[in-house]
């Protein structure tokens, strides 16, 4: 009696770890801008990659920029409030040459930043080319490449009016991919390279 009662045991605590390890995950993605922000949502489980929701925040009507970094305070504050996400993950800005953008960018970022640690989410940067990458497989692919490609992981039909809206969806897909190279020790892993040396019984040879 004693040791079915053990081995019920046993399996109830199994059945709850199994449990625990497929919570879902609800990830925002965050496309920054002083004139147009893309947030995108997604939920995943054991089972699928769900869209939650996708817009923008038109901010071309403010014209005050600190007014349009509280819009952006706001805006992020909301969605968190609604979806009560795990993690949040944002696009890095581009290094271009205008210094004034770069700058602005910069700001959006950091308020969108600030306003999910406050929240106390973990937050993740990536680099546009890192982010396509990972979506499509090429760094270098243009926004109806990455489109396409959430088309296909997502399973909707509707094209978002801005491309903002696609590219922060793509951040968050990007994350979620992210943390699925993860190693047995919980350690994330730098790419593929990280991926086939820690997996060497994975790699085949002909």
């Amino acid at each position: 009696m004693n040791n079915s009662i053990t081995k019920f045991n046993e399996i109830y605590i199994n059945l709850g770890i199994l449990k625990n390890n497929f919570k879902p995950n609800i990830i925002i993605g965050i496309d920054p801008g002083t004139v147009i922000m893309g947030y995108g949502v997604i939920r995943v489980t054991a089972q699928s990659i769900e869209l939650l929701e996708t817009d923008v925040l038109k901010l071309s009507k403010y014209k005050d920029v600190f007014e349009r970094l509280h819009q952006i305070h706001l805006k992020v504050g909301a969605v968190i409030e609604t979806h009560h996400p795990n993690e949040l993950a944002i696009e890095a800005p581009f290094f271009g040459k205008n210094v004034q953008s770069m700058l602005k960018l910069g700001r959006a970022q950091g308020v969108a930043i600030a306003t999910a640690m406050s929240h106390g989410l973990p937050v993740t940067e990536y680099s546009p080319k890192k982010i396509k990458q990972a979506i499509t497989g090429n760094g270098n692919a243009d926004k109806e490449q990455v489109w396409k490609m959430l088309q296909h992981y997502l399973s909707f039909q509707v094209k978002p009016k801005y491309y903002d809206a696609t590219d922060a969806l793509a951040v968050a897909l990007c994350h979620h991919f992210q943390n699925k190279l993860v190693s047995g020790k919980g350690k994330k892993l730098n790419g593929w390279e990280d991926f086939i040396r820690t997996q060497p019984n994975r790699i085949k040879s002909k």
